[in-house]
């Protein structure tokens, strides 16, 4: 008896095609043509306009000699151009390589070698960092000047105009799918915190996938209208240029976090969802009453990052701003866990809401496979919500692998699964809730002391604006907790006992920092707070 397997049904061309995202500006431009695409300062664009520029710019790319393969570095802030460069580069099958733009000229420098870049779009506000990064290159790149007006003058990085570079292309291009989904979309690096960065390569099914991922599990419908709160340079913007654009949604583009702006323009557009570390909900909770006032529609925001305090979601939806908490990394194409809400707990009382959102949930529809469990076994733990293990996770939305870097990618995929470094309990309902970083755990007296518990607390103090817990080398205990704090202006007098006396009301006693420093808190680009500057400064302290 013959299979079904084995009838000869195979994929052709009728029943089989390539998933990339770049698909999705050529529906909405044909369907939604005439609804707005981008807004930015004065700039309006609809879709049939801003699918032309892609057009014009993946031609004029490929007119200057960049081919499949090839890698297109932007550093651009959250402007048009930045959208326009996640379609037009892949739609010739060259390779996105977004960068951070408050790096310095060395490790931009590192990147652009390292991903062997043939073109560099760059904004001029960042045009002295990629003159230097280029000038130190054997082969040097074909460099793009973009003048945004919201900016002003800057650095003129070339003579090259992105505007006129566009007019080179053909607005009637014809682009094609790649031929293989597994071909890279885009590189991504990361922080980097010790030795040179990585480099991260996504492929085209991922974005795709993720991208649909994202509208999944925020049920974002049609048209939404997205705030750009967060970097497109990180992780491609967590996919979020793909899926507007899919859903014929609305880009809100913002150079820069202020929050102040942020509110005025979610009142201004009618803002539907924004994306954003904590930090950033913290910046608005601490924004001017004026500020604050005259929204009047609910607005969704995601939020990743270390885990945000209760304390801080519990007053960000007070404020009108309902958070979803979702938990990635840049391995796996930004958020693909989430905190799936269950509508009996909306009955019940904030705090206790809030504390559920704090958890980072369960897998996205679109991630293979999550696990916590023992980093050497490899072998799940009880979801008894205390026994702490590794994340695990698999899947489409995990990365090819580390370019050029066979030792981290074998070593990042061991076991047959991806091994994200992240410390977290599993609860009996199957939710993760994270722990710590494996680098970040506090080991004091043989006792594990999780530093997002520690910091948990001292946002419930009234007068904490922003708080990081670090170890601390001690000869008694081998580390102590060292709290790093700032304070909310009209605070007043606080002193480290007043936090230490807080902390002691709410925390087992081993666990009570045994350091504060009042100080600003250094942060990355994407408002995650760098523990590593934190830790060389409390091994400082000794």
């Amino acid at each position: 008896m013959t299979s079904i397997f084995d009838d000869g049904l195979a994929p052709r061309d009728a029943n089989y095609a390539v998933q990339s995202p770049i698909d999705f500006i050529e529906r909405t431009a044909s369907v939604y043509p005439n609804y707005p695409a981008i807004i930015h300062g004065a700039i309006r664009r609809n879709w049939a306009e801003t699918y032309e520029r892609c057009l014009r710019l993946a031609s004029a790319l490929k007119g200057r000699g960049i081919h499949r393969g090839d890698t297109v570095a932007v550093m651009l802030p959250n402007i048009p151009a930045m959208v326009e460069c996640h379609f037009a580069v892949p739609m010739i099958g060259a390779v996105l390589n977004t960068l951070n733009v408050r790096l310095d000229a060395d490790a931009i420098g590192f990147m652009l070698e390292h991903g062997e870049a043939k073109v560099v779009i760059a904004d001029r506000e960042f045009g002295q960092v990629i003159k230097d990064a280029v000038s130190g290159l054997k082969n040097k790149p074909l460099v793009i000047d973009v003048d945004d007006p919201e900016y002003g003058e800057g650095v003129q990085v070339s003579d090259l105009d992105y505007e006129a570079f566009l007019q080179e292309g053909d607005p009637e291009f014809q682009w094609s799918f790649p031929a293989d989904e597994w071909d890279a979309i885009s590189l991504n690096y990361t922080s980097g915190t010790t030795g040179n960065p990585k480099g991260v390569v996504y492929h085209h099914r991922g974005a795709y996938v993720n991208a649909l991922g994202n509208q999944a599990v925020w049920s974002m419908g049609m048209h939404p209208v997205y705030l750009w709160t967060l970097p497109m340079f990180h992780c491609n913007g967590w996919c979020f240029p793909w899926t507007i654009t899919a859903m014929a949604g609305t880009h809100v583009c913002l150079r820069r976090v202020d929050p102040e702006k942020i509110l005025q323009l979610i009142r201004d557009h009618q803002v539907t969802h924004m994306c954003g570390a904590p930090i950033v909900l913290n910046a608005l909770l601490n924004a001017s009453p004026e500020a604050k006032a005259g929204i009047d529609h609910e607005v969704k925001s995601m939020t990743a990052g270390a885990a945000p305090p209760a304390q801080v979601i519990g007053a960000i939806e007070e404020l009108g701003i309902k958070v979803t908490h979702v938990y990635g990394l840049t391995e796996v194409y930004g958020p693909v866990t989430v905190c799936a809400w269950k509508s009996e707990w909306d009955e019940l009382p904030l705090d206790e809401r809030a504390k559920l959102k704090a958890r980072q949930g369960v897998r996205y529809h679109t991630m293979g496979g999550t696990m916590v469990g023992d980093p050497n076994t490899m072998e799940p733990v009880p979801k008894d919500g205390k026994t702490i293990g590794e994340i695990f996770l698999r899947g489409n939305t995990v990365m090819k692998g580390y370019l050029k870097n066979p030792t981290a990618t074998e070593e990042a995929f061991r076991g047959g699964w991806f091994h994200t470094g992240d410390l977290a309990v599993w609860h009996e309902d199957g939710y993760l809730e994270i722990k710590d970083r494996l680098k970040d755990i506090i080991i004091s007296g043989g006792e594990n002391i999780s530093t997002i518990e520690v910091e948990d607390t001292l946002y419930r103090h009234p007068a904490v604006m922003e708080a990081a817990v670090v170890a601390r080398p001690d000869e008694k205990w081998g580390e102590t907790p060292c709290a790093f704090v700032t304070l909310k202006p009209e605070a007043g007098d606080v002193s480290e006992e007043d936090i230490i006396s807080f902390c002691r009301e709410h925390l087992a006693r081993f666990k009570v920092p045994k350091t504060v420093i009042f100080t600003d808190l250094p942060k990355t680009s994407t408002g995650k707070i760098q523990k590593f500057v934190l830790r060389d400064q409390a091994k400082e302290l000794n």
